[in-house]
């Protein structure tokens, strides 16, 4: 069997794949393992990932449980497509209801991202409420579709040419750090909460279908909303006659520490709720949920070929036992609070931190030239990235300015691992900097 190398690997990406794949690091990373906390590369190098696949691999890489569960599911049956119920994907929305973050009885529907789980979502809005006008907000990402495009907050992601979408009106992000208002919370009263109103009233007809949040921005850079953000702002959406739909692609499933959902660490409750990525631990998989007088306003025909597959409902279900029985709602809640921590001590120690957020195991830090003036640093965020790897931990990076980087490791993390990533990220600080 032929071996395959590291430069091999690079070689062949090259010469095959789009050129416009984003990777890491000045030279990609090629993958060949991974076990629990760990990548391994192509050389035999190992990594804590800190990053756990852009928040994907909740439990861990490689889980037994779940594992296992993809495997058995796997021998008995693979694919027959929407058209016909299967046993997992009935005891997976069964599940899913009972912990769901709405009031009233909700219905699901299964797809293979993301990115289609929003298309549903906002699809369902309009069918629901009769209209087409949208909000969304600055630095906003939701996937890579049309609509996804059309709504996309994160200028490096959108292209130069395309078909937008009409009725997309973008509001201010609760982005503290760099307030559009120039204004500091809480002195602020949340001005970007209270912008929804005027955006609705002079950029719209005055009733719209929906307003798509992420609960925390993930793409942006971990953009995390003020506590108060939701009471403000769900009012006036609401009373535009627009429902609420929550992204909780990156936010579900206990990254936000001690809940299964972002939303109810707010005390807000979406009218629909999307989600994929940690729900299978790396199984495609998408999931819109709704209220079931939502969900039964949606009188149009539809399917999805590889939605609610077989295989990917058995390993959500084990994924979800594994973070009930680990008790990993918990951990997360813990150990972000010792790597919130730590962050912050780092940003004590280096002047070109300049804001550290996030909640739970979603945690991030964002790197400037100087503190006065905010300005990015590009440069010197891709350099303690790399310095980060040279040393054995991945974490990723984002931000619409490049400047963030976002550390979210699986939930399985322990105490002396958070520690490990605070002191590499430490020395690779000192290095980048100097």
């Amino acid at each position: 069997m032929e071996r395959w190398t590291t430069e091999a690997v690079r070689a062949k990406q090259k010469e095959l794949l789009f050129p416009n794949v984003g990777t890491y690091f000045e030279q990609s990373l090629p993958i060949e393992s991974g076990r629990g906390m760990y990548l391994r590369d192509l050389d035999g190098k190992e990594y804590l990932d800190f990053f756990a696949g852009i928040l994907t691999v909740q439990v861990g890489h490689c889980h037994p449980r779940v594992t296992e569960a993809a495997i058995e599911q796997q021998r008995k049956l693979v694919h027959v497509s929407t058209l016909y119920p299967t046993v997992p994907q009935i005891q997976l929305a069964e599940k899913l209801v009972q912990i769901k973050p709405m009031k009233e009885p909700a219905k699901v529907f299964f797809t293979n991202s993301g990115t289609e789980a929003n298309e549903t979502a906002v699809t369902l809005a309009k069918e629901a409420t009769g209209r087409t006008e949208l909000v969304v907000l600055r630095h906003n990402y939701g996937g890579r579709g049309t609509l996804a495009l059309s709504t996309m907050g994160v200028k490096q992601y959108r292209p130069r040419v395309q078909s937008e979408i009409a009725g997309v009106r973008y509001a201010h992000s609760p982005y503290c750090y760099r307030c559009d208002f120039d204004l500091k919370y809480p002195d602020c009263g949340v001005a970007c909460a209270k912008d929804l109103k005027p955006l609705i009233e002079s950029t719209t007809h005055g009733e719209i279908a929906a307003f798509l949040m992420e609960t925390i921005q993930g793409v942006g850079g971990f953009i995390t909303p003020p506590k108060e953000y939701f009471d403000i702002a769900l009012p006036i959406i609401r009373k535009a006659g627009g429902l609420f739909i929550a992204d909780e692609v990156q936010t579900a499933w206990g990254r936000t520490g001690g809940k299964w959902w972002g939303v109810e660490q707010f005390g807000a409750e979406p009218d629909i709720l999307t989600s994929a990525k940690g729900m299978a631990n790396g199984q495609p998989i998408g999931l819109t949920m709704a209220k079931a007088s939502v969900a039964d306003a949606g009188r149009y025909s539809q399917i999805s070929t590889f939605g609610g597959s077989p295989v990917s409902m058995a390993a959500s279900l084990a994924t979800i036992s594994v973070i009930e029985e680990e008790k990993l709602l918990f951990n997360s809640q813990m150990m972000g609070k010792a790597l919130r921590e730590g962050l912050e001590g780092l940003k004590e120690r280096f002047q070109a931190i300049g804001d550290v957020r996030g909640m739970g195991l979603m945690q991030a830090i964002e790197l400037v030239k100087d503190r006065g003036t905010k300005e990015p640093d590009v440069q010197g965020t891709s350099r303690i990235l790399e310095g980060a790897r040279k040393r054995g931990l991945l974490v990723g990076k984002g931000g619409t300015y490049n400047n963030a980087l976002r550390i979210a490791p699986p939930l399985i993390v322990s105490k002396s691992q958070v520690d490990d990533a605070l002191r590499i990220l430490a020395e690779a600080l000192e290095e980048a900097l100097r």
